[in-house]
């Protein structure tokens, strides 16, 4: 039995991460720590029982201290970050603050309680990081890889290379049994619909301009985040220590053809099922017309990387890890989540508003 402390839990991957650990490690003890900014979200953890939820920030290096110590807690697996590039340009500060001073305050706070107390409590500390920290790669480039030398382009990138250094560097220094992992893009349930596949599902459905950066020809590579969590459970089990491993979904793919997926798929959920005009009577899928009348073009994000792709060639051959859908699959499945979960992200679009 393990004792967890997941930080940004109540966010989109942290959240997900949690669902999933409650499912395959039932007896285990979690703790999820959020500071439950504008992505964080108690509603994500609702159903879950056994989940302790505490709203504190990771640069409170006494709070997370006090939790690791009086609580017991054996595994932290940090999900909690800065993570929207488009807002690390207009406002770099709180991405240096949360990913670069956040995670030193979580490594002081492990090494203060696992390590410098002496109690030779076996331990583990996960980073969850981003294939961007790599920065871009050309068409024919070969995918980055866990050897791949960092360069990332902007400033959120930027401090997620930060962190991801000074987990490796409290592992080689301090021998702190850490682990890190970066992903690909990821999709799915409980997304803030601030990002690309849930900002423009929902503008679909309400009949939205599709607003698609430059020519539309950035490539991602796309993982859907229950495999990323899966990913995640073989490091953590059977990961070696001071190891890096990258998850991706084996989906790699330019922009404008997963928006033109997610305009397919509207359409033929609209044209299947009557009731959906009656719930979106905005979409132009509702008047029988094509999604795609919504794609419009706009000027291209300062220092777009023009692709990412991830060889996860490293946790397949040591962990057996392999993504379970290929892209329509996963987003067919997201999108059924969205239409059962109106009153989820409802809410979220008319704060944003």
């Amino acid at each position: 039995m393990a004792n967890l402390l997941v930080t940004g839990g109540a966010g989109f991957i942290g959240a997900n991460f949690v669902h999933h650990w409650r499912a395959v490690e039932p007896a285990d003890s979690i703790i999820v720590l959020d500071a439950l900014t504008y992505a964080g979200n108690k509603a994500n953890l609702a159903g879950l029982d056994g989940v302790e939820l505490v709203v504190g920030d990771i640069c409170d290096t006494d709070l997370v201290t006090n939790l690791l110590d009086e609580r017991g807690v054996d595994t932290v697996v940090h999900f909690a970050a800065e993570s929207h590039v488009d807002r690390s340009i207009t406002g770099p500060d709180a991405f240096v603050t949360t990913n670069v001073i956040g995670t030193h305050s979580l490594l002081k706070a492990a090494k203060s309680v696992w390590l410098d107390k002496g109690m030779g409590r076996p331990h583990r500390f996960h980073h969850v990081s981003t294939d961007e920290v790599y920065g871009t790669l050309e068409p024919e480039d070969p995918a980055f890889s866990e050897t791949t030398p960092y360069a990332p382009n902007s400033p959120y990138s930027a401090s997620k290379a930060g962190s991801d250094h000074l987990v490796r560097a409290y592992h080689h220094t301090y021998k702190l049994e850490t682990t890190t992992s970066n992903c690909s893009n990821n999709y799915g349930p409980y997304q803030f619909p601030e990002k690309l596949i849930p900002l423009f599902t929902i503008n679909a459905l309400n009949g939205r301009n599709l607003p698609i950066y430059g020519d539309g020809m950035n490539v991602r590579d796309w993982l859907h985040v229950e495999d990323h969590c899966k990913g995640i459970e073989l490091i953590l089990k059977n990961g070696r220590i001071g190891e890096t491993y990258n998850v991706g979904g084996g989906q790699e793919l330019p922009n404008i053809q997963v928006i033109e997926e997610i305009c397919r798929v509207v359409d033929a959920v609209f044209e299947a099922d009557p009731d959906m005009a009656l719930r979106f009577p905005d979409a132009p899928a509702a008047r029988g017309q094509s999604t795609a009348q919504l794609m419009t073009y706009v000027e291209d994000r300062k220092g777009h990387d023009r692709r990412y792709a991830i060889d996860e060639t490293k946790i397949r051959s040591e962990l057996g890890y392999a993504p379970s859908r290929d892209f329509p699959e996963g987003f067919a499945q997201t999108l059924a989540w969205y239409l059962a979960n109106e009153e989820w992200w409802m809410p979220l679009i008319k704060r944003a508003a």
